[in-house]
């Protein structure tokens, strides 16, 4: 399929099948771009992938758009799922959300897409993109867009957190045309285009996983190994199928012995995981100090737009920043030191007040203290 350019600007819109994706799609019609409907087949286990290509073809069927089925299957096992088993194989918290949109979504769809005639694609993210111009340092006649991006008006449903690694080259040709709205009018939305998934309930947790629960799935790839669990002092207090399977702040799911989880004592959490030893540490108390955090070191950091760094850096190389160590997650306070001569190298986020439930592996996003997100990076050993 070659799209032939018309007038009109051309957009392929990433359709999952969910109410946000198809509502993103009649927005963008109503403003006077050619929408096309792209399904993206990825690996799934529960069988819903088959329930939402048939939500995604009717709602572009509703909407009067051309819909396509693009198969990246096989990519998805290699980039997305074998990573998140690599990942807990070593012992830390992967994030497959944070990269499924790196490979997939705004990797081979969005190269597929402007190959095939697109000048942007769009997916039913939460998040705003403004696009601004500066002066060319070489050139001070000449300017340069430059591309930001910040928390949605939802805040309750922001997905900044997943797009981290989104770059320059890429965001050019991205719209987010559900930036500024919140969820009850995307509904509404529907509503009006008379879309049949107007009311289908926003998926959860792990995509690929749907109803089947993580530990169960890790097994199939990861041999169970019996371990202890101990307290801070080294006091065995119930046994584990392995380290692998568990994350840092982890409540449920502890196969603690009976006179540890009297109901009268505080749940116990993860606070930390020994590879070598097979050996999970756990802290009575939600505000244990064990759980808590001063400074996290950063690796794989990808800065959305280095100009704004570069205006923001102090002269002893720090950056105050609003951060965040997980989805969902308050924004905190921070404060973000670059390597030396400003690299990334050695980049880590000092907090300004300790932080609960920082898990290796997972993404650490940061932002200005104006609400535009700066960039990311994995939290490192």
């Amino acid at each position: 399929m070659i799209v032939n350019k018309k007038m009109n600007k051309t957009v392929f819109v990433g359709m999952s099948g969910g109410v946000d994706s198809s509502v993103a799609a009649g927005l963008l019609k109503k403003q006077g771009y050619d929408v096309i409907g792209v399904h993206l087949r990825c690996f799934n286990l529960d069988g819903c992938a088959d329930r939402d290509l048939e939500d995604a073809r009717r709602a572009a069927e509703v909407l009067g758009i051309p819909f396509y089925v693009w198969d990246y299957e096989k990519e998805y096992k290699k980039d997305v799922m074998r990573y998140m088993i690599d990942g807990y194989k070593k012992g830390i918290t992967p994030n497959p959300d944070v990269m499924c949109n790196k490979e997939i979504k705004f990797g081979l769809f969005l190269d597929k897409a402007l190959k095939t005639g697109a000048d942007y694609v769009a997916t039913g993210h939460y998040i705003k993109i403004q696009n601004s111009k500066i002066k060319n340092q070489n050139d001070k006649s000449k300017f340069k867009i430059i591309y930001r991006l910040f928390q949605a008006g939802d805040t309750n449903k922001d997905q900044s957190y997943f797009l981290w690694t989104l770059a320059q080259k890429q965001l050019k040709n991205c719209l987010f045309p559900l930036g500024n709205l919140k969820k009850p009018e995307v509904r509404k939305l529907a509503q009006k285009f008379g879309l049949l998934n107007a009311a289908k309930k926003d998926s959860q947790g792990i995509c690929f996983l749907g109803k089947v629960g993580l530990e169960d799935f890790l097994k199939k790839y990861i041999k169970p190994k019996k371990g202890n669990i101990v307290d801070a002092e080294g006091n065995v207090l119930g046994k584990h199928d392995g380290v692998f399977y568990y994350t840092i702040g982890q409540r449920h799911g502890l196969r603690l012995d009976t006179a540890a989880k009297s109901p009268d004592s505080e749940p116990y959490y993860v606070a930390d995981k020994i590879l070598r030893t097979n050996t999970l540490i756990v802290a009575q108390g939600e505000n244990n100090l064990a759980l808590f955090k001063k400074e996290v070191e950063l690796f794989n950091i990808n800065l959305i737009n280095p100009t704004r760094i570069t205006s923001l850096i102090r002269a002893n190389g720090q950056i105050s920043v609003l951060a965040r160590v997980r989805y969902r997650q308050p924004l905190f306070k921070a404060k973000l030191v670059l390597g030396r001569k400003s690299s990334v190298v050695g980049c880590k986020l000092i907090f300004d007040d300790p932080v609960k439930f920082v898990a290796v592996g997972q993404s650490s996003v940061f932002y200005s203290t104006e609400g535009e997100m700066l960039g990311g990076g994995i939290i490192k050993m």
